[in-house]
């Protein structure tokens, strides 16, 4: 059995995992809630305790030695595992809770608008849903799963590919006074709006147009912003479909054409391995699959 009368400084473990983690303490400090020279100090009482450099120093500038990564990722593992099975006893007995984040125009667009048959099939649990362009600690900040909208790239969490998506261009029925463009030719004629990172070109060339990529006009940043930009006839948007259905089938929307281009990213369910034990993360999960299926899918146009 382990003499845990050996165990460092707990205060100074954490202090450590934290500037590991952002390679800063003064990061670390406003995450712990004490000074820099605290952390600092902690951090230099355990590399005596150990008898290790942890971190190399230059001048205000630190960087993670070998050794204080391997020691990091065993302590963040231990850390997790604690938490978790704080979270596991408070929950005991209680209202189940899950906690999901995901990007704000798929959690306002997709996800949020069918949460409520999730609810009905669990009506004892209650969903905390949280929007954010950031990447999640999900440790840190209690989170149980996550959407993500990427190329499935997200180092030290369970990764599962749940939907692929696509392009086509949408205008509200009353754009335009109601003339809508008939054919794809037609479009250089109109406003066209588009989110940063989301051009039109890879559109264009599927519809074997000719165009530069759109200059000028209203660039979103947001998804979401830019269907909400469609819907009030500001222009012509190129949307992704997940996002666009809802506002096309209540008539609010109308998709153009029937040319559609593959989303070079695609939807992912991300969480820590341990998060998929839980029972709420498992019955999110069987649903959020269920609901996938029942999703559209659109015709991907040929590239030329």
């Amino acid at each position: 059995m382990a003499d845990f009368r050996k165990l460092p400084n707990l205060a100074a473990l954490r202090a450590f995992e934290a500037a590991a983690r952002y390679g800063n303490f003064s990061r670390a400090a406003e995450e712990i809630h004490v000074t820099h020279g605290a952390i600092s100090h902690q951090v230099r009482a355990l590399e005596e305790e150990l008898g290790v450099v942890l971190f190399a120093r230059h001048g205000k500038r630190i960087s993670i030695t070998p050794e204080g990564e391997r020691f990091a990722a065993i302590l963040r593992k231990s850390l997790s595992d604690i938490a978790a099975a704080a979270e596991a006893l408070k929950a005991d007995g209680k209202q189940q809770r899950l906690t999901v984040t995901a990007l704000p125009s798929f959690a306002a667009r997709w996800l949020s608008p069918r949460l409520g048959r999730f609810i009905e099939q669990h009506p004892d649990m209650e969903v905390m849903l949280q929007s954010s362009n950031q990447l999640t600690d999900f440790v840190r900040e209690s989170v149980d799963i996550g959407i993500r909208f990427g190329r499935g790239n997200y180092p030290g969490l369970a990764v599962e590919k749940i939907m692929d998506d696509c392009f086509y261009p949408v205008a509200s029925p009353r754009f335009n006074k109601g003339k809508l463009p008939r054919t794809p030719q037609k479009l250089s004629q109109h406003p066209l709006l588009r989110c940063q990172l989301e051009p039109w070109t890879p559109w264009f060339q599927a519809a074997g147009l000719d165009l530069l990529e759109p200059t000028g006009g209203l660039v979103f940043q947001d998804s979401s912003m830019l269907v909400r930009a469609a819907v009030e006839g500001h222009g012509i948007a190129l949307a992704r479909h997940a996002l666009a259905a809802t506002e096309i089938d209540a008539g609010e929307l109308v998709r153009l054409f029937d040319v559609a281009v593959a989303c070079p990213q695609s939807y992912y369910l991300v969480c820590p391995s341990d998060a998929l034990k839980k029972p709420q993360v498992q019955a999110f999960r069987a649903w959020l699959l269920a609901e996938v299926e029942k999703t559209e899918t659109v015709q991907i146009t040929e590239q030329p």
